[in-house]
């Protein structure tokens, strides 16, 4: 029996969750190991964030070509992209370790990149689930991410109380509170994709 061959729009939304997945294990593995190496960090996030354009470019040019698509457009739309904000986000930390030269993460960006680590986990199970259109098992992973979301609210709020306690110099305040809130950001864009998800299913269960 032949294999029933993958929607090319399932293709591109797993080849950008897999390019967010490396890219997130990247960040976490270099956050956790060593912050010697700022630029290479920074520019090894960008050549990530520009793949995931690229893919995010492929998608757009297929749906200007193709006249059925397997779940609406706008929607195909939206995971590519809300997936892409998720990476950008990424990068842009990363821009800020270098540009401040913070050289060690403290324990409040590592909980914000472990629970955003997992936000992206779900996101690539949910994304297998929805190339076999699976959807009501997604509405789990969706759960999954908006309670991890949840978490990086509290860490922010604790983050930034902790900061101001014992932070004397006001450019380190400016700088780690600028990182914090970018984090708290990028688990924003997972909800974005949790949203996504949700919405996709109500529309075609």
């Amino acid at each position: 029996m032949l294999k029933k061959k993958e929607d090319p729009f399932f293709s591109h939304l797993a080849s950008i969750s897999a390019n967010l997945t490396e890219s997130m294990n990247y960040f976490t593995d270099y956050m956790l190991s060593n912050m010697e190496d700022l630029k290479i960090f920074s520019e090894k996030m960008k050549e990530y964030e520009k793949q995931g354009d690229s893919l995010v470019h492929q998608v757009i040019l297929d749906l200007n070509n193709v006249f059925i698509t397997p779940i609406e457009r706008e929607d195909i739309l939206a995971l590519a992209m809300n997936m892409d904000d998720v990476l950008d986000g990424l990068e842009h930390t990363a821009a800020l370790l270098d540009m401040y030269s913070v050289t060690g993460a403290d324990d409040y960006m590592l909980q914000f990149v472990h629970a955003i680590q997992k936000c992206v986990v779900e996101i690539e199970k949910a994304i297998e689930l929805l190339s076999r259109k699976n959807l009501p098992l997604i509405r789990e992973n969706a759960i999954k991410i908006k309670d991890y979301e949840s978490q990086c609210d509290e860490i922010l709020r604790v983050s930034i109380k902790h900061l101001f306690q014992v932070e004397k110099a006001p450019i380190n305040i400016i700088q780690y509170k600028e990182i914090y809130e970018e984090l708290e950001e990028v688990a924003d864009y997972c909800q974005n994709v949790a949203n996504t998800f949700e919405t996709i299913i109500m529309k075609n269960a």
